[in-house]
């Protein structure tokens, strides 16, 4: 009987998709293609022209453009049969979805069931009394020293273990290099070693394919990409049916899951690990409130906030630094004076190589930061973000919002607002982010300015800001201190060429970023 209902589910699809087309047909016929007007909704079909019109990451770029030219830094996008979903780039509407109405805006059913197969009940997929425990114990765990120490020492290996050789490597034979890609394999390698105590070893210099990684890439693709089919039920065929995409979803699924599995089997047939060297997989388990399918989830993820979203920053930041000779002085600068301040230290060892002995240092590297933070404000790691309506509202800017409408916040749209940063706003600028401190050495000149969370939501803002940004960041500096102190980093670009932004869950640049190292001449 199910498979009935579904079939004729299925057959009710395809006869309203013939109708649907039969009237989309004779409103071109009555005006024309050239006369369609794409920001008008339609009856029924509302913005079906612009969707078809903008395909694929297009798509995503228009929506951008109608936040920006907005007077409200508001726009109401209607899609097929009355749904409508709002975005938005005001802070003000920012401040009260993520603060001040939180409660009414929660990820949703949509959103839950879109990325269930994938996710499952992980912390980005959760929302109510699941969402709070997960968070509450990762916020002590990521708080205790030990694991603060635990992620120092990985993030040290990684870098001078693998990711400075390889770039020697690199420059001495003279080859073009994707840094995306190594950048991926350096933050994906973190991010195992810190959440299962697992070593892949992606960063290795025959630089191998990696069956979870690549899974895990899939899963996150086809995922998004479900997002961005007009309707719905094309992608619930196909997972019904098990066809096409859907069936290399599921594939991807069962493979990143069976691999988390067997990671967390034989950490429990291990003996207990030392508080020093005790990974986020052990404390969890631990823990004893998740059962071992909760904690699946939750590691994978832990896996795409801790790989893709740092791995994003750092490759987008390479490329606009290299167009801004100055703030890379600047930053080259900052680290020789931190290790021109540390010569004497201790705890300066294999660190002395970067200008950098230890993440305490890293930390008053205040021009890199906010030479990240500035980076992030252009081609931020996480595109934009979703939330459902549980009552009825109306946004500080008059836009009123219906129970069940989704409101979707724009980071990347966000940084290219002159309301929020000035009429300069597409100039590369770490000093709009900074402030000269009178009381400090000259090697100390600078003190950062942040911003509000809700006019630069890249962490996300409010009860849900992220839970490792101060690791990011430290894990950021630690990496542009490295690279930067022993090498010039080049792309490989025809000049006047922009790498496209690609939005999926997280950010990527498409084709990723080709470059010739030079070992820089001290």
């Amino acid at each position: 009987m199910f498979e009935l209902n579904n079939l004729l589910n299925v057959s009710s699809y395809f006869i309203f998709s013939i109708l649907l087309l039969l009237y989309i047909n004779k409103i071109l016929h009555f005006k024309g293609s050239k006369g369609i007007n794409l920001t008008k909704p339609y009856p029924l079909i509302g913005h079906l022209f612009a969707f078809y019109h903008h395909k694929g990451d297009t798509l995503f770029q228009w929506f951008c453009g109608l936040i920006i030219s907005s007077p409200t830094a508001t726009f109401v996008v209607h899609r097929p049969f009355g749904e409508r979903v709002v975005m938005t780039g005001n802070p003000a509407n920012v401040e009260h979805i993520l603060k001040t109405k939180f409660n009414n805006y929660q990820k949703g059913p949509i959103f839950r069931n879109t990325l269930r197969d994938f996710l499952g009940d992980g912390i980005l997929n959760v929302d109510g009394e699941t969402w709070k425990l997960q968070r509450q114990v990762a916020i002590h765990e990521f708080n205790t020293k030990s694991l603060r120490k635990y992620i120092e020492n990985v993030v040290d290996f990684e870098l001078f273990h693998r990711l400075i050789p390889i770039l020697t490597n690199t420059a001495q034979e003279g080859t073009i290099l994707d840094l995306q890609d190594v950048l991926q394999r350096f933050t994906f390698d973190n991010i195992c070693k810190i959440s299962f105590g697992y070593d892949p070893e992606y960063l290795t210099p025959s630089l191998p394919r990696g069956e979870f990684a690549d899974a895990l890439e899939d899963a996150t693709m086809i995922s998004t990409r479900r997002f961005r089919v007009l309707f719905p039920l094309v992608w619930k065929i196909r997972r019904f049916f098990n066809i096409g995409s859907e069936k290399r979803l599921k594939e991807a699924v069962l493979e990143v899951r069976e691999f988390a599995r067997s990671i967390i089997r034989q950490r429990k047939q291990r003996t207990k690990p030392s508080i020093e060297t005790e990974d986020l997989l052990s404390r969890f388990l631990n823990n004893g409130q998740f059962e071992e399918e909760n904690v699946i989830d939750i590691v994978i993820a832990f896996i795409l906030g801790g790989r893709d979203t740092t791995s994003t920053a750092l490759t987008w930041f390479f490329w606009v630094l290299q167009k801004n000779h100055v703030v890379e002085k600047e930053i080259l600068k900052e680290v020789q004076n931190r290790k021109n301040g540390h010569e004497g230290d201790s705890s300066y060892q294999t660190g002395a190589q970067t200008g950098c002995s230890s993440f305490t240092q890293v930390k008053e590297m205040v021009y890199t930061h906010a030479a990240l933070c500035e980076s992030m404000r252009l081609y931020p790691p996480v595109p934009a973000d979703t939330k459902q309506a549980e009552a009825d509202d109306v946004l500080p800017d008059g836009t009123p919002v219906r129970q069940g409408m989704r409101v979707s916040y724009f980071p990347y749209a966000m940084g290219r607002l002159e309301s929020i940063w000035g009429p300069h706003w597409a100039e590369y600028r770490p000093e709009r982010w900074l402030e000269v401190d009178v009381d400090a050495d000259e090697t100390n000149k600078w003190r950062f300015v942040p911003r509000d969370g809700y006019s630069y939501p890249v962490f996300q803002a409010g009860a849900r800001t992220c839970i490792g940004k101060e690791m990011a960041f430290l894990q950021m500096k630690r990496v542009v201190a490295g690279i930067l102190s022993k090498f010039r980093v080049i792309p490989v670009i025809k000049e006047g060429l922009e790498p496209i932004y690609v939005p999926n869950l997280t950010a990527k640049m498409e084709g990723g970023l080709l470059v010739r190292i030079e070992e820089r001449i001290v």
